[in-house]
């Protein structure tokens, strides 16, 4: 891929593991010299209380490249959940920019010129869970964040697909209202 990316966006649905361990990170995948740049900036300038923001990382003191953001879609008020979140999903979150890498996503070459931000939904169910398995859960995290910067980067899904299935997908929560299970 050459030339500059700018701006892409995806998202991804991953679940199938324990109550509570489904992922949905949204990504935002751009120039760090451009609007990208300035957002991730802005929010690892901007702590905000009960949505901190971290870098992705390894572990402590080893960053991923290209630089990730994982911002919480949750109001953290529980230092488990908390716990949880900036451990074993941070962690996954980080395995997973580094497999786009390896696999072709994210050029390698562009790894020092682009940043992620990656909104993160983990389940406040998960810090009420007495034996959580971390590795289900990392598992899941890893697999959602690589699916959804894969489907940033290939512009997926199309417009073509799009317009072609508008009719035949109904949003889950939409149905489940229609039937007064919400």
């Amino acid at each position: 891929m050459s030339g500059r990316i700018g701006i892409r966006v995806g998202e991804a649905l991953v679940a199938g593991g324990p109550p509570g361990t489904a992922a949905e990170p949204e990504v935002a995948i751009g120039e760090m010299d451009g609007p990208l740049g300035t957002a991730f900036a802005n929010l690892l300038g901007n702590q905000v209380v009960g949505h901190s923001r971290v870098l992705a990382l390894l572990n402590t003191d080893v960053m991923i490249r290209p630089a990730t953001i994982c911002v919480s879609k949750v109001t953290v008020t529980d230092e488990r959940y908390t716990n949880i979140l900036m451990g074993t999903v941070q962690y996954a979150t980080a395995m997973g920019v580094l497999d786009a890498v390896r696999n072709g996503d994210i050029p390698k070459e562009k790894a020092n010129d682009l940043g992620i931000i990656v909104s993160l939904w983990l389940n406040p169910s998960v810090s009420t869970i007495e034996n959580l398995d971390h590795k289900i859960l990392f598992d899941i995290h890893r697999e959602a964040t690589t699916k959804a910067i894969h489907k940033a980067m290939s512009n997926e899904p199309s417009i073509d697909w799009l317009l072609e299935n508008q009719d035949k997908i109904v949003h889950k929560y939409f149905e489940k209202g229609l039937k007064g299970e919400i």
